[in-house]
C-alpha cells in the first residue's frame, strides 16, 4: 500500500504549475488566469493553501488550441463556444471562412499601403523641391509634403477639379 506522501508525489509529477504551462507556450500567467475566468480552461486543481493552479497534460492541448484560434483572429467568447462544443462543424467552417475574409481584407489594406509608400517614395525621389526640404519654410514644407504624401487626396482633388471645369 502506498503512503499518502508517495501518492501526493505521483500526483504532483503529473501536474503542471501555471507558470510552467505559461513558460512552455510563451504566454503570461495572467492570460491563463483570464482563460480560467472566462471558463475556457479550468485548472485540474487549485491548492487551497497557496492558491497555486495545476494543470494536466490535456490542458497543454487545450492551451495550444486557444493560442492557435486567437492567432486566427477568434475572440475569447468565440473560442469558449468552440471549446464547449457549442459550435457545429458547419458553423466552424463558416466562422473560419469569415476569419479568412478578415485576413484577406487586412492583406489588401497592407498591399494598398505598400503601393502608397512606393508612390510617395518615387515622388520624393523625383522631386527637386524635396531635395531641399529642410531649407523650406514651415508653410512651404507643409504644402510640399501634402503634395507628396497625400496621394489619394491630391488625386481626388484633381479629379474633382477636372469634373467641375468640364
Amino acid at each position: 500500500m502506498e503512503s499518502k506522501n508517495e501518492t501526493e508525489n505521483e500526483v504532483e509529477e503529473e501536474l503542471f504549475k501555471i507558470g510552467e504551462l505559461a513558460a512552455f507556450f510563451n504566454v503570461s500567467v495572467k492570460a491563463i488566469r483570464l482563460y480560467e475566468k472566462k471558463g475556457i480552461m479550468l485548472p485540474a486543481w487549485v491548492d487551497p493553501e497557496t492558491g497555486y493552479r495545476y494543470y494536466l497534460a490535456h490542458h497543454i492541448h487545450q492551451l495550444n488550441v486557444i493560442i492557435e484560434l486567437k492567432a486566427l483572429g477568434f475572440s475569447l467568447n468565440e473560442i469558449k463556444e468552440i471549446m464547449d462544443g457549442k459550435c457545429s462543424s458547419k458553423a466552424m467552417i463558416h466562422a473560419l471562412q469569415e476569419k479568412k475574409k478578415d485576413w484577406e481584407n487586412l492583406i489588401s489594406m497592407a498591399e494598398n499601403k505598400l503601393q502608397a509608400i512606393n508612390a510617395v517614395s518615387k515622388k520624393l525621389a523625383d522631386s527637386k523641391e524635396a531635395d531641399e526640404l529642410e531649407k523650406l519654410s514651415d508653410e512651404e514644407r507643409a504644402w510640399l509634403l501634402v503634395k507628396m504624401v497625400c496621394i489619394e487626396d491630391i488625386q481626388s482633388q484633381r479629379t474633382l477639379s477636372e469634373a467641375i471645369w468640364l
